[in-house]
């Protein structure tokens, strides 16, 4: 029987219109050829474009149609010349992690055989881990509120128990799925500064109850320092990582540059109820309205979004799907002959998205 599945769409600024044109109709376009379930897109206006044209940049509507939505794909977000008035930047997605309570900020690093990558990778080696960042509290629990006085800035970093628990609960449960699907080994690792900082030991305690919980999975710590060493130097041991806000965003991008650049790097936000799709890169406005933006990360993270659509519905038309288009981008990447300027290739948006598509088919 099929089932439809809405599918709230942010357009994004810069080059966001131009990524996601294409993503959406590669989505429409496998919806259409698959008789099992069927996706409608509804527009969410946001963003910094939209705030300096109307003075709001998250209307209450677009939330609602968010929070109303089956998941919620959007594209890059935010112009440099666009700010509030204190200077921030305008980020409706971060709105959007602490208002659907989206704790669980899913950044997968993968690199396979014949995909160009800055490290020189042993034969038989390739990278597969997942990096979770915690996404509404951390050190970003105050953004926009810190303290600032003539002589002195203050942040405040939170780390709570109920969110973390849910964030450990996570990790395991994609750790487990990994190693069932054979991506992984099982193995979920916590990154902190346990050391240092009594916040991340009391982070740290908590990751060791829940890992208490399953007997069946590998559990171990390490420091970030330390684990941005070893994402350089032996980032093929690694399976499921989980860390603090700020410390994931740091690292998140580090995995990006493993994979060539954050135009191959997709991201989740993931709650309870609700779940955000998006390409980890801005919105490049240097180049929007040019056809040359790197479609790939917006099309993984489309990707990502009908496997997490599969497993939350148990639909496996969905995810299989979302394995296929997946591997798609993954043929077209290591095949070398349509990519994007910033991966050393001469395509433009419209052809590297069209070399996703026929690799579909193939």
């Amino acid at each position: 029987m099929n089932k439809n599945y809405e599918v709230a769409v942010f357009q994004g600024d810069g080059i966001g219109p131009e990524i996601m044109a294409p993503t959406l109709d590669i989505l429409r376009r496998l919806s259409e050829e698959n008789p099992g379930y069927s996706l409608t897109f509804k527009d969410a206006p946001a963003g910094a474009a939209h705030y300096a044209a109307t003075g709001e940049s998250f209307p209450a509507e677009s939330l609602e149609t968010a929070r109303a939505a089956d998941a919620i794909l959007l594209s890059a977000m935010g112009l440099p010349d666009v700010r509030y008035e204190d200077g921030t930047e305008i980020s409706p997605q971060i709105d959007l992690r602490k208002q659907l309570g989206l704790f669980a900020g899913v950044r997968p690093v993968k690199v396979s055989n014949g995909q160009t990558t800055p490290l020189a990778l042993p034969n038989g080696k390739e990278i597969d881990f997942v990096l979770i960042r915690e996404s509404t509290e951390g050190l970003f629990f105050t953004q926009g509120a810190g303290e600032v006085t003539q002589d002195e800035a203050r942040e405040t970093l939170l780390i709570t128990r109920d969110v973390s628990e849910k964030l450990f609960r996570f990790a395991f449960d994609l750790a487990r799925n990994r190693r069932a699907s054979g991506r992984g080994t099982g193995r979920v690792t916590c990154v902190d500064k346990a050391n240092v900082f009594r916040a991340f030991a009391f982070f740290r305690s908590l990751f060791n109850a829940e890992a208490a919980r399953h007997p069946d999975l590998k559990a171990d710590h390490a420091y970030v320092d330390a684990t941005a060493l070893w994402m350089v130097q032996k980032p093929w041991e690694f399976d499921v990582l989980v860390t603090e806000n700020m410390f994931g965003d740091i690292l998140s991008d580090l995995g990006a540059g493993l994979m060539g650049g954050l135009g191959l790097a997709p991201s989740a936000d993931i709650g309870l109820d609700h779940a955000v799709f998006q390409p980890c890169h801005g919105s490049a406005p240097d180049i929007a309205g040019q056809g040359i933006a790197n479609p790939f990360a917006m099309i993984l993270s489309a990707a990502m979004m009908l496997e997490w659509l599969g497993i939350t519905h148990d639909h496996a038309a969905l995810s299989n799907d979302g394995q296929r288009l997946r591997e798609a981008v993954e043929k077209v990447t290591a095949n070398g002959s349509n990519l994007t300027r910033d991966l050393g290739g001469t395509a433009g948006t419209a052809d590297a998205a069209n070399s996703v598509m026929k690799a579909l088919r193939a």
